[in-house]
């Protein structure tokens, strides 16, 4: 009996092309190929579904990709996108009834099927996030090398999901598109949220969709960490925003909160003593930047603010290239962080 995600696979991949027959109808067979416009079984020809393995093992039945947008996948991969499931679950369950296979009965001491998670939710977060992979080598890491943002380590709290579902409202089809996951996490490093940025296909900028950045879970106090922090942190508002920062200062702690209103009420880690808010300069982070410095000073932690040339840090980075953006910086820190956190060989090396 098919109980996880490989044997389901392992079990469609051996009737290849009779599933390509049943749920990419659109297409046809070219030799040892399915050709099809896409996995929503859109008419034609730039997705390629592998009918025959050989003997090696490195060219393996039911696996495929999309010449156009260099997507690939399996075919449950493909029982998701033609029959609009969400939960991988529901997947599973139409795998087995394709193949005529039982529901598997649960085990003592094995949890059962997942119950599913209310929309928006923490645990829809962190759902969304373990379907994810790290950044390295993905669209994600195109996306952020093309914003000028070329020191990517210690980037865990950031993830890859080629197929992200994306609803323009509630009365409008599913689309799917790439996107950057970021892990939104509290004090003590638990999921408490998701933040997706939809990215276009080449990866030069966002998804040419209306609301290309969505958030969801438990936002309030929260943020996407970089570091750990202890007795010196820096906060912002976007994610871009800090990592250009950290292409300066990357042993300094960084959190991203995701808005100016969510700026102002990032909660301190208690052994804070030196708080860097990075505004952004406009209304909203002027007000994010009142706010926050307040609330600081009122703990006994030293707020100082640091402020961009342009709009925010990232814009700074690409306009005005990184030895400005370090000089800029410089001058702002308190001068005993210069040695600490500024680095002058960072910001011009890759991966």
């Amino acid at each position: 009996m098919a109980h996880d995600a490989s044997e389901l696979a392992h079990r469609l991949a051996r009737e290849a092309e009779t599933v390509c027959r049943h749920y990419l109808s659109n297409g046809c067979r070219v030799g040892n190929y399915w050709q099809v416009g896409d996995a929503k079984n859109t008419q034609g020809r730039s997705m390629f579904v592998r009918l025959t393995g050989d003997p090696s093992g490195n060219r393996r039945p039911g696996k495929w990709t999309d010449a156009a947008t260099g997507q690939h996948g399996d075919l449950l991969d493909v029982i998701r996108e033609t029959c609009g499931l969400v939960d991988f679950h529901d997947v599973a369950d139409e795998a087995r009834r394709f193949l005529s296979l039982p529901r598997p009965e649960p085990r003592p001491g094995i949890p059962g099927r997942l119950s599913p998670a209310p929309m928006g939710s923490p645990e829809s977060a962190r759902r969304l996030i373990a379907m994810s992979k790290p950044i390295a080598g993905t669209l994600v890491e195109f996306y952020l090398r093309h914003r000028g943002i070329t020191h990517l380590d210690d980037v865990g709290a950031l993830r890859f999901h080629p197929r992200c579902y994306y609803r323009p409202n509630a009365d409008a089809l599913t689309e799917t598109w790439a996107a950057m996951i970021a892990a939104v996490t509290d004090l003590t490093g638990h999921i408490t949220g998701a933040h997706r940025t939809w990215l276009d296909p080449l990866g030069q900028d966002k998804a040419p969709v209306d609301t290309p950045r969505r958030a969801m879970g438990h936002l309030l106090g929260n943020a996407v960490r970089f570091g750990v922090a202890d007795d010196v942190m820096a906060a912002g508002e976007g994610i871009e925003t800090m990592l250009s920062l950290r292409c300066v200062m990357p042993t300094l702690p960084m959190n991203a909160a995701l808005s100016a209103a969510h700026l102002s009420a990032i909660l301190f880690p208690a052994t804070l003593r030196r708080l860097y808010i990075v505004r952004d300069d406009d209304p909203a982070g002027d007000g994010a930047m009142e706010s926050l410095s307040a609330r600081a000073q009122a703990v006994g932690i030293e707020a100082v603010t640091l402020s961009p040339r342009c709009d925010d840090f990232n814009e700074d980075l690409r306009r005005l290239g990184v030895d400005a953006l370090r000089a800029a910086v410089r001058v702002q820190i308190v001068p005993e962080d210069v040695g600490r956190f500024l680095h002058p060989d960072v910001g011009v090396r890759t991966r």
